[in-house]
């Protein structure tokens, strides 16, 4: 058997345990202000990009989680970024149940200054090389899936503070910019993209009430 029928196999083998997820946008998307009214009644995956860093490059192939000194850090702007989302969840009665992040730093950091100290969870972790191929590709879809389509406590939110590679893997979607929040509706088994907000966004939302 050859090696290149091993990895097809391999790949195969990977994507089949993959739950089937809807991860096309709804046909008709709703507006920042539609998304928080939606929000206040409990039932969203938010799976927020962490906030602005110091500068935008892969460290994720030489970053150690436990040591801050090695991987890329928020910036000024992105913790006044994550304080002003976090006040604005607040202030707009949105209710936060379960709160994960990754093990990085950045992304920790984020969710604690805006939300409250999160479950770090390695799933939610970059795969360590720049650009993945398809079977890494599956393996972290595999892993991030179940928790955009659990559901969530009754009558809360479940936010999710992590990175690009994750959400993309999972959806096919590049999240931009750095600090965006993408609202998904989970039905236990598969989710379906209704909205996303801009970090600039939740101060035009409270500005509106």
């Amino acid at each position: 058997m050859s090696k290149t029928f091993n990895l097809v196999l391999s790949v195969t083998t990977i994507l089949a345990l993959v739950p089937v997820v809807s991860s096309a946008f709804a046909a008709n998307l709703l507006t920042p202000s539609q998304s928080v009214a939606a929000l206040q009644k409990g039932g969203y995956i938010l799976y927020m990009r962490h906030a602005s860093t110091e500068k935008d490059y892969a460290d994720q192939v030489t970053a150690d989680v436990a040591n801050c000194a090695t991987q890329r850090t928020l910036s000024e702007n992105g913790w006044n970024e994550a304080d002003t989302i976090g006040s604005a969840v607040s202030l707009l009665g949105i209710p936060v149940g379960a709160l994960y992040s990754s093990q990085y730093c950045r992304a920790w950091q984020t969710a604690r200054i805006a939300f409250g100290t999160p479950t770090k969870m390695a799933e939610f972790n970059f795969a360590p090389v720049e650009t993945m191929n398809a079977e890494q590709t599956a393996q972290v879809s595999a892993a991030v899936t179940p928790f955009l389509s659990a559901t969530p406590a009754e009558g809360t939110n479940t936010v999710i503070v992590a990175h690009d590679d994750p959400f993309e893997a999972a959806t096919g979607i590049y999240p931009e910019p750095q600090g965006v929040v993408y609202v998904l509706k989970p039905d236990g088994e598969s989710f379906t993209i209704v909205g996303s907000i801009n970090p600039d966004e939740w101060v035009e939302v409270l500005a509106s009430k």
